[in-house]
C-alpha cells in the first residue's frame, strides 16, 4: 500500500511487516558477536543496547515531529541499521575508533548490501535508507544533500547522540574497570587535564572536532559539544528532559571556564535561532 509523505511528497511503499524481518535479522545477526570474550562481549553488548535505544528514541523524534507511520518505518529502519557495522569493526580490529579500523557507517552499508537487507523495498526506499546510514557520522552533512534524505540523516544524527549522551552517563558512574573498554576510543582518563583547544571551541559554540581530542576530559567536552548540532526542537526537548549534559559535565574539572562553556551549551538549547532545520 502506498502513502505519500506528508513532509516531503515522498511516495513510501514499506510495511510494517518488512520492519519486523529486519528486526528479527538484527537480534540474530549480532548473536554471534556475543561468542568471545568477557571483554569483547561486554563491547558489543554496548552497541546491541544502544542500537535499541536509538530506535526507542527515534521514534519519540517521530512522534514529536509528527511523522507519519510511514514516514515512521523508514526512520526506524535507518535506526536499526546505522551501526550494523559496528559488530564487524570491532569483530576485525576490536576497536570502535574509525580512525584506527574503518568507517563503521561504511561497513554498515557494506552489511545491508552483503545481507540483501533492503531487496523487498522500491529502489527509492533503498537509496535513502543507505545514504541515511551512510552519512550520519560525518562532522556535518553535505549541502548537496537535499530532502527527503537530509531529513532522515538529521533524525539519526540526534537520535544517535541523544542516546550516546546516556552511554556515556551511565559508563563514567561506573568504575574505571568496569567500563565496556572500547566505548572511551583509548582516550587517556587524565582527571585534571583538558586541552584549551577544546574549551575554546565549546566556549565559541562550535562542535570539537575529534583530531583535536587528547584525553578523556576532552572527549566529554566533544559530546557536549554536539548540542550546536541537534536539528530538531524534540531532540532539544528530549534532551533537557532527560538531564544528561548536566550529568556528563558533572565529570569534567570543576573549572570556571569550564562551567561557563557549559552553562552557554545549555542555554543554547533554549535558543530558537539555534536550530539547524
Amino acid at each position: 500500500m502506498q502513502a505519500i509523505s506528508t513532509i516531503t511528497g515522498t511516495i513510501f511503499n514499506m510495511e510494517q511487516k518488512q520492519l519486523d524481518s529486519l528486526i528479527a535479522w538484527f537480534d540474530r545477526y549480532v548473536e554471534p558477536y556475543l561468542d568471545t570474550d568477557e571483554e569483547g562481549a561486554g563491547n558489543i553488548r554496548l552497541k546491541i543496547v544502544h542500537t535499541r535505544k536509538v530506535r526507542e528514541v527515534m521514534a519519540l523524534l517521530c512522534t514529536g515531529e509528527s511523522l507519519s507511520p510511514e514516514e515512521s518505518r523508514i526512520a526506524a529502519t535507518v535506526a536499526l541499521l546505522h551501526d550494523a557495522g559496528r559488530f564487524p569493526q570491532y569483530h576485525r580490529w576490536r576497536t570502535f575508533r574509525d580512525g584506527d579500523s574503518d568507517n563503521h557507517a561504511r561497513l554498515a552499508v557494506d552489511v545491508i548490501r552483503e545481507e540483501k537487507l533492503l531487496c523487498g523495498l522500491d529502489q527509492q526506499e533503498q537509496l535513502l535508507i543507505e545514504e541515511a546510514v551512510r552519512f550520519h557520522n560525518l562532522l556535518c552533512v553535505p549541502k548537496r544533500i537535499q530532502s527527503p534524505t537530509r531529513l532522515y540523516i538529521n533524525l539519526i544524527r540526534d537520535a544517535d547522540k541523544i542516546d550516546i549522551w546516556r552511554v556515556f552517563g551511565e559508563l563514567l558512574a561506573l568504575p574505571p574497570d568496569e567500563r565496556a573498554s572500547a566505548a572511551t576510543l583509548g582516550f587517556a582518563d587524565l582527571p585534571d587535564e583538558v586541552s584549551e583547544e577544546c574549551i575554546r571551541t565549546i566556549a565559541g559554540g562550535c562542535v570539537i572536532q575529534l583530531d583535536s581530542v587528547r584525553t578523556l576530559n576532552d572527549f566529554k567536552l566533544l559530546q557536549v559539544s554536539w548540542v550546536y548540532d541537534l536539528n530538531f526542537r524534540s531532540s532539544r526537548r528530549l534532551l533537557l528532559e532527560r538531564g544528561h549534559i548536566p550529568a556528563l559535565a558533572s565529570y569534567l574539572p570543576d573549572r570556571e571556564d569550564i562551567r561557563l562553556a557549559i552553562a552557554r551549551a545549555l542555554d543554547s538549547l533554549a535558543d530558537e535561532n539555534q536550530l539547524k532545520s
